[in-house]
């Protein structure tokens, strides 16, 4: 009996290697990985239109979809959102108006309230993996965004190839030329000059706006906007599979991070690695030598168990180590947390690094998960944050 047994757990113990051995080999692929790192087939729309956002909670004339073109021609779906005291302003006229998707968003009267106000700020929203722009916490992360200034913020959201409507496959390559396409046109067709754009990134897309704000900085003329928000932000792709956890337990790579010659060598497979702390240091770097004034606020939560806050306090110093001439190691940084670290008990703490050309500041709350921190106050406040202190200040 003992023996049936033994027999019994052995064939099931290899019955499990087997099938774990057979996933490794799938994540080495390119087209598996890019299901796994971006999760593009998840809409979680609930059958919803997305050419109707009044189904998403909006009011009619509200939020109009319209198309980007990407820079390879492909046509990227995306959303223009009012903000609410604007929209009650010209209720009349934006509900006569046709509503849905339309092929040429400048005859609308929600473009030209942005394009012709030349107080107006933008935030462009880049969204986290998996869902659409309509999809979850993201339809209450545009009302925190514009709340602090309900006339003068407008959002713009959109769907990365291979997301919602947005047609093509995922890459970084691709995701990258994507956002870059959507700042284009921000400031090209919309005419909103930069210091008064804001980009907003979530997860994923913390990573999308480093690589937009990295491309923009090393231009010439360099060209910076008035500040990134990141919530949620990871160190990397490589770095983001050794924590990894289905449902915050279940652990998929993390197992083999242990044997640390195997895990680099697994490392070698991943396609794209979306460097986020390489890129928020050449960012950082590149405005401190050409005196550029720039913002980063860091948003996480500590009861985050897709991506843990951790991640934010490694791609923090890295930030500061980017701003110290002589550069800073990690637990110098984590001794200057001790004595300038704001601790504000049940609500997390705050912690920022200035120079003369920028600022950085952490935030760690002690909840808000993943996603529901999106919708929360703080976001609210840390767009007011940069919009204040940009030139020109929003009053």
């Amino acid at each position: 009996m003992v023996l049936l047994l033994f027999k019994y757990a052995l064939s099931s113990a290899a019955v499990l290697v087997g099938l774990y051995a057979a996933l490794l080999g799938l994540l080495m692929t390119s087209s598996f990985q890019a299901h796994v790192v971006y999760l593009h087939k998840i809409q979680m729309t609930w059958f919803k239109d997305l050419g109707i956002p009044e189904s998403f909670g909006f009011l009619r004339g509200q939020t109009t979809p319209f198309p980007i073109q990407s820079s390879n021609g492909g046509i990227l779906y995306a959303w223009h959102i009012l903000p609410i005291e604007l929209y009650r302003h010209h209720e009349l006229a934006l509900t006569a108006e046709p509503y849905g998707f339309t092929p040429n968003i400048t005859t609308r009267l929600n473009f030209k309230l942005l394009r012709d106000d030349p107080e107006a700020r933008l935030i462009i929203h880049m969204h986290g993996a998996a869902g659409t722009i309509g999809s979850g916490y993201r339809v209450p992360n545009y009302r925190a965004l514009s709340a602090g200034h309900p006339y003068k913020i407008h959002v713009l959201t959109f769907d990365y190839r291979g997301f919602g409507r947005s047609r093509g496959t995922p890459s970084e390559h691709g995701l990258r030329l994507d956002a870059i396409a959507v700042v284009d046109w921000a400031t090209k067709v919309a005419g909103i000059p930069p210091s008064r754009i804001l980009i907003f990134g979530q997860s994923l897309g913390t990573a999308v706006s480093l690589a937009v704000a990295e491309h923009f900085a090393l231009q010439s003329p360099p060209v910076v906007f008035a500040g990134h928000i990141l919530v949620a932000p990871f160190v990397d792709v490589a770095t983001l599979v050794s924590t990894y956890r289905v449902a915050g337990s279940i652990p998929i790579i993390s197992p083999l991070a242990r044997f640390q010659t195997l895990f680099k060598y697994l490392s070698t497979f991943i396609r794209d690695k979306w460097l986020s702390k390489d890129r928020i240091a050449a960012y950082i770097r590149a405005n401190e030598a050409n005196r550029k004034s720039y913002r980063l606020i860091l948003i996480h939560a500590e009861d985050d168990y897709d991506v843990p806050s951790y991640h934010t306090e490694i791609v923090f110093w890295h930030a500061v180590n980017a701003m110290v001439p002589q550069g800073i190691s990690f637990e110098r940084l984590q001794k200057a947390k001790l004595e300038s670290k704001r601790d504000l008990g049940s609500a997390g703490s705050v912690m920022e690094w200035r120079t003369e050309n920028g600022l950085v500041r952490e935030e760690i709350l002690k909840t808000g998960l993943h996603d529901v921190i999106m919708g929360n106050p703080v976001v609210s406040m840390a767009v007011m944050r940069i919009f204040e202190a940009a030139d020109p200040p929003l009053k």
